[in-house]
């Protein structure tokens, strides 16, 4: 995947190797002069440039990154190694560049609860992402492109390793649209169904009122609400109350 336009790392204590994983720069727990612990960090991306990246700028916002990798194992094996407090995870990887993150990220929290992890993907990936997101605390999912903006970033970081859950705003758009695709009657209210209901079988504005014992424009109201609701604009050639009903029957 291209670098986000960061800039790369330079003088590390560790380089990688043909595999793409690094040593360890440092040993079980970092510390700064102030004598606060400082979060260390080990990252998982197969672009290097990427990868090298993320860890100069995570680093120069306090951050330690002591470990790099290319692929899931070597993911896997300095986590299991170092236990850092954080774990920065692109979703594909080698060798297949489909789930590998992913699974791996799922292997980290079963086996080290209190690892945090973020995934990194350069699409929205909601199936994939769900079942990790359902883990509980200290997990993130955000897109690459969040990372050039450093500020929002960072702050994002320290957030889901303080043990917070941040979930990228472009998921949570999807998640509602992927619902709607599922049941489109859900953005309804159960009056608004009910109504709908009455709409299918054929009854008028009036018809409906005298069923549910409101006034005509209360229905008329319930209607107008329910085509908004369901994006049925006003067209030249569709009628938006039959498409109304025709959703309605497509979702039973």
């Amino acid at each position: 995947m291209r670098n986000a336009g960061l800039p790369l790392a330079a003088g590390r204590s560790s380089m990688a190797d043909n595999q793409g994983m690094s040593s360890p720069s440092s040993g079980p727990a970092d510390s700064s002069a102030a004598g606060q612990v400082v979060p260390r960090v080990v990252l998982a991306d197969d672009d290097v440039l990427l990868r090298e990246g993320v860890a100069s700028l995570l680093e120069r916002s306090g951050f330690s990154v002591v470990g790099q990798a290319g692929d899931a194992a070597g993911l896997l094996a300095l986590v299991r190694s170092l236990r850092p407090e954080l774990a920065v995870i692109d979703i594909r990887m080698p060798p297949g560049h489909g789930t590998e993150g992913l699974q791996a990220a799922r292997v980290i929290r079963a086996e080290l609860p209190d690892t945090a992890i973020i995934v990194l993907s350069a699409h929205v990936e909601v199936e994939e992402a769900m079942e990790l997101l359902a883990g509980g605390e200290r997990l993130g999912y955000l897109l690459k492109s969040r990372v050039t903006d450093v500020g929002e970033f960072i702050a994002t970081v320290g957030r889901i390793t303080a043990g917070a859950s941040v979930v990228d705003p472009s998921l949570v758009q999807e998640l509602v649209r992927a619902r709607r695709r599922r049941d489109p009657l859900d953005v309804l209210s159960p009056r608004e169904r009910e109504v709908l209901e009455l709409m299918a079988e054929g009854a008028s504005n009036a018809g409906i009122a005298g069923r549910i014992f409101v006034a005509e424009g209360t229905v008329e109201k319930h209607v107008r609400s329910i085509l908004t609701k369901l994006d049925l604009p006003e067209t030249d050639t569709g009628h938006r109350r039959v498409l109304a009903v025709l959703r309605f029957l497509e979702a039973r």
